[in-house]
């Protein structure tokens, strides 16, 4: 059962651009994110003088896409100082800290090397970390520590704007959102979609953030002029990037791709413009466009 968790967030200067301090109610540990062009600021910040860990974000120069780079330090901002001179990609640091003094050197190098093992399994960023780190070796209450902090990281970089470490989805986890389920009480209601196409077999799960199209599915070599330019930058991005790969002459999915909308995912997959509300259909034969439907039609206690 899901419980729910109570964030407090200092707007530095007032704007949500500026320097920003989030905490989760009850947890040592604490998170701070400013612009590159606050950094000096950060010197008047005693939180940025401990050890910690931090991400730098930007967009990665050879693709256009989101990117980050992971690492720690016994002194965060002196560290990030240092990456003002020889890493130009980033324009965002969130960095994490604790409130007491329990943060050794040790504890952030595991910190790192699972923060980046996370990124990498996450896979929605482009990751700048030339090597994985090294897993520190801690005692087994240590480990267990960090592991919790590792949890209550990910829940408040979330909520500052960066889902770096979350994975895409899971059956499981879109279970437990109970999207586009009639009847949450009816455990064989099928929460699979299949894209409604003669030639191409696609498949795929919705979740609180869009579409999933899962590893294996199928799509077409042959891209319509009237598909929309951005629907093709995305598409030819995904052939680049090795999201979509040719397999024994038939395009598919090398790995799960979340889309913003079932109608973005089913155009790229056909490669002409198709309403994915109705063309994606549960095992009841189900469009998502009906079970969106039957769900603002049930009452608010279900």
């Amino acid at each position: 059962m899901s419980i729910g968790r109570t964030i407090r967030i200092y707007l530095d200067d007032g704007s949500i651009t500026g320097i920003r301090h989030a905490e989760i109610v009850n947890w040592t540990g604490q998170a701070i994110s400013a612009p590159r062009t606050q950094l000096k600021a950060l010197a008047g910040w005693p939180e940025s003088n401990k050890p910690g860990v931090y991400f730098l974000f930007g967009i990665d120069d050879a693709s256009g896409s989101q990117a980050v780079y992971i690492g720690e330090a016994e002194n965060v901002l002196d560290r990030l100082s240092s990456h003002l001179a020889n890493k130009d990609f980033w324009n965002e640091v969130v960095f994490f800290t604790s409130k007491d003094e329990n943060l050794t050197k040790s504890h952030v190098k595991y910190l790192e090397s699972r923060l980046v093992e996370l990124a990498k399994s996450a896979n929605r960023y482009v990751l700048l970390n030339a090597n994985s780190p090294q897993l520190s070796s801690l005692p087994r209450g240590d480990r267990d520590s960090m592991e919790e902090f590792i949890g209550n990281l990910r829940t408040l970089l979330g909520v500052i704007g960066h889902k770096a470490l979350e994975p895409v989805a899971s059956h499981e986890q879109v279970k437990e959102e109970k999207v586009l389920i009639p009847n949450p009480a009816e455990a064989n209601f099928s929460q699979d979609f299949a894209l409604s196409h003669k030639k191409f077999k696609a498949n795929a799960i919705v979740n609180n953030e869009g579409i999933v199209v899962l590893q294996g599915s199928e799509l077409s070599p042959k891209v319509n002029d009237s598909l929309a330019e951005g629907y093709r930058k995305l598409r030819q991005q995904l052939l680049d990037n090795g999201t979509i790969a040719e397999d024994n002459g038939q395009l598919t999915f090398t790995r799960d791709q979340l889309f913003t909308s079932p109608s973005q995912a089913a155009a790229i997959i056909v490669g002409y413009p198709i309403n994915g509300r109705t063309h994606w259909l549960n095992a009841q034969g189900l469009s998502i466009k009906e079970l969106e439907e039957q769900t603002a039609m049930l009452p608010a206690s279900m």
